[in-house]
């Protein structure tokens, strides 16, 4: 219920913003004033405000949808020396990163996991799950700390969602097109527009999302190295490598993962859903990952 919540508050505020931005920007229609033909500069207009609204909204709210869907608790004082180490190494990682203090938190999932997010570098969360707590050596939490502020660092959450706004701009434009074209050739439909350009353009807009997310999802595979790179960078190679074989052992003993579909792609481990093809993997496979690391 709570993610039914969370998905209709989003799509309300992604509506409320186009609906302002396009009135301010004097955008009323994509037909021309005779109704017959596409006015593509509006058209494209149209597209990229409900593009870049849905994708930066996301953003901005990641960090309170993710506490709530995941049920975060937010280490505000530490009430255990495992909270306070985390708190500790969680600042070291980051002055050394050359980036503010992330809030910190431990969400209650078995699954050894952990992501970060947030609209920021300087306004982030870093949470680990308590089954990653229980499980693994502090060499291994801190490297898996490190991954993940390695992801703010490199700003990888602001990059991935203008990705995303691109790609949700292009897939509106073109299925538009695509309908419109329909419409006008196929059903004769001469002036406005009939049921038939709102069926091509929906079964267009979810063809092309299906394709354009192979982009999304190649970008979000490199971040990975990257930020496997980066934790190895500020908590030690071996810790790293380390990290992700103990990962690996879990996804081999198929340990379920009950991370939301929101954020897993901010996890640090994606293995325990590699039986999707790999083009539309948000993550490397942990061989591959750890190889990387040995060879560089």
């Amino acid at each position: 219920m709570l993610r039914i919540g969370l998905f209709l508050l989003t799509n309300l505020a992604v509506i409320f913003v186009a609906s302002i931005t396009l009135n301010l920007l004097g955008v009323g229609s994509y037909l021309e004033s005779t109704g017959g033909g596409l006015n593509l500069t509006n058209l494209l207009v149209f597209c990229a405000v409900f593009g870049f609204s849905g994708s930066l909204i996301s953003l901005f709210l990641s960090k309170f949808m993710a506490k709530m869907s995941t049920r975060t608790q937010v280490i505000e004082r530490p009430q255990t020396p495992e909270e306070a180490w985390l708190m500790q190494t969680v600042a070291e990682l980051s002055e050394k990163a050359g980036i503010k203090m992330p809030e910190v938190g431990i969400f209650p999932a078995q699954e050894s996991n952990a992501f970060a997010t947030g609209w920021s570098r300087n306004k982030a969360l870093v949470a680990v799950s308590a089954g990653l707590m229980q499980r693994f050596n502090r060499d291994e939490v801190r490297a898996v700390l490190a991954h993940e502020i390695g992801h703010v660092a490199n700003g990888d959450m602001v990059t991935l969602s203008l990705i995303q706004g691109v790609i949700n701009t292009f897939v509106m434009f073109f299925a538009r097109i695509i309908g419109h074209t329909v419409d006008r050739v196929v059903f004769k439909n001469e002036e406005g527009h009939g049921i038939a350009f709102y069926i091509v353009t929906f079964v267009s807009e979810m063809i092309l999302a299906v394709l354009a997310s192979i982009i999304v999802m190649k970008f979000s595979r490199y971040r990975e190295f990257r930020a496997d790179e980066a934790g190895a960078n500020l908590a030690g190679r071996d810790a790293m490598i380390n990290a992700l074989r103990r990962l690996q052992m879990e996804v081999e003993a198929q340990v379920p993962s009950s991370m939301p579909d929101s954020i897993y792609a901010f996890g640090i481990s994606g293995g325990f859903k590699q039986q999707m093809s790999k083009l539309f993997s948000s993550h490397p496979p942990l061989p591959e990952r750890i190889a990387a690391l040995q060879a560089a």
